[in-house]
């Protein structure tokens, strides 16, 4: 059966620009090969940490939404695990109203780009 889902991974400050697109790609690639389904992807740029992770003040932080099947999920974190660029990561199943609230999110920022070029 497959559900939405909601993953969001801070990855380490010192990281350049493309490798933190590489590693974005690297888990955009691994759900797809599951066949699993992209929905949204937000890239949160780098935001200072609540407290020290790592002896590190801030990250990068991404967002990706996603259709699965639930034995995906567990296999993604043990990714997340593996790879010394992720700091901390959270990956939630969507319900319903979950589902509503982030499509009316998305569709408000779209919205609001399409009005800034007007």
């Amino acid at each position: 059966m497959v559900k939405q889902y909601e993953t969001v991974f801070i990855a380490t400050p010192v990281l350049s620009e493309a490798q933190m697109k590489e590693a974005v790609a690297k888990y955009v690639d691994y759900i797809t090969s599951k066949g699993g389904e992209i929905v949204y992807e937000e890239d949160w740029g780098l935001r200072q940490l609540a407290y020290p992770i790592q002896h590190k003040a801030s990250g990068f932080y991404h967002l990706i939404e996603f259709k699965a099947e639930p034995s995906v999920i567990a296999h993604l974190e043990t990714q997340y695990h593996r790879d010394e660029r992720i700091l901390r990561f959270l990956t939630v199943a969507l319900d319903k109203h979950a589902v509503a609230y982030s499509e009316k999110r998305r569709a408000n920022k779209q919205a609001a780009k399409a009005a800034e070029q007007k």
